[in-house]
């Protein structure tokens, strides 16, 4: 028995010294180590020894089982250290190879046009005010002087999330709630997307963006309204643009109007782009009627105000010369990157 515990102890140490990989280096203890191993086998036999020379090959067989375990635990070790250096060998980064080149993005031209028109209005005292998406309908309509069975509601195309919930048909709700929690003066515009149920095409679109702007302090009068736009629509489409104003009607707003822009292509000689009017219709304005004043606490015999609206993708179609408006929700690349 100690012969064939000699010849284990010198197979084992021979097959780790010709062991390269950690699955031959398993098979190896499994074979040898194992519970069905060799050593193991050996060790069954011991029932058939004397007395005397049991404690002598168990006290051997240990020996010889720590030994292969420690040498079989060294050659795993060192595998481990060769595989790991293989594979930072194979995985070294050169870093002074020049790197991949990215494309890069660009802002979107809705983006830009309301960056721009952003950057006018602080320059001229207006602060930002943002308001949510899914709106109360108080604060969609009713606030805003159109109530239930009001006929205003029926050209909206609301789209219903509850009886008192709606996706926003108008930015206009942020009048109110500007109103309601800073008092005047007030000078704010209000960016932001709204919905309607509108068909698809080259001109209209479920999802669009409005800007809401208002005024309201002591003393504001048509006036300031007329030369705020003057100023403003200057600033966006060049010092020689004209305006005019037509009447209109607003439920929000008394007196109303709609604002017309001499033409950004022909400059108000005729073309396709105003189908040979001259002007471009661009945005809804008026006073702010007394009765939102009041509505939102603010009293309408000592202060006044102004409001205008216009859609987003309006202007930036007219600076981009662009004929159909679902080109800025399509995500073609290949029209994005012309901006």
């Amino acid at each position: 028995m100690k012969n064939k515990l000699a010849q284990i102890k010198e197979d084992v140490l021979a097959h780790l010294a010709e062991a390269k990989e950690l699955d031959a280096l398993e098979n190896i203890r499994i074979k040898y180590l194992g519970k069905k191993g060799e050593l193991t086998a050996v060790l069954k036999g011991m029932g058939g020894l004397s007395a005397e020379e049991r404690p002598v090959i168990g006290a051997l067989a240990n020996e010889i089982r720590s030994l292969l375990e420690q040498e079989i635990d060294s050659k795993k070790a060192e595998l481990l250290k060769k595989e790991t250096e293989e594979r930072l060998k194979k995985e070294v980064i050169d870093v002074t190879m020049p790197g991949k080149v990215q494309p890069k993005g660009n802002l979107h031209p809705l983006t830009q046009v309301l960056d721009d028109i952003k950057d006018i209005a602080i320059g001229m005292g207006f602060e930002i005010a943002e308001g949510p998406e899914v709106e109360l309908d108080y604060y969609n309509f009713e606030a805003l002087n159109i109530p239930k069975d009001h006929p205003a509601r029926d050209t909206q195309d609301t789209f219903y999330v509850s009886d008192n919930v709606v996706l926003r048909t108008q930015t206009s709700p942020m009048q109110i709630r500007v109103m309601e929690n800073k008092k005047p003066p007030i000078r704010i515009i209000a960016p932001g997307r709204v919905y309607r149920s509108d068909a698809v095409d080259a001109t209209h679109s479920p999802v669009f963006h409005q800007i809401e702007g208002l005024v309201v302090d002591k003393g504001i009068t048509m006036a300031d309204l007329k030369g705020t736009l003057d100023a403003f629509i200057k600033a966006l489409y060049g010092k020689e643009t004209r305006v005019r104003f037509r009447p209109h009607h607003f439920p929000f707003t008394e007196p109303s109007a709609e604002m017309d822009i001499s033409c950004y292509v022909c400059g108000g000689e005729g073309c396709r782009v105003c189908k040979g009017e001259g002007w471009i219709e661009i945005l809804g304005c008026g006073m702010v009627h007394p009765k939102v004043l009041k509505t939102c606490g603010i009293d309408p015999e000592v202060y006044s105000g102004f409001a205008f609206g216009f859609g987003l993708e309006r202007v930036a179609m007219g600076r981009y010369d662009i004929d159909d408006l679902r080109l800025f929700f399509e995500n073609d690349t290949r029209f994005l990157k012309q901006f």
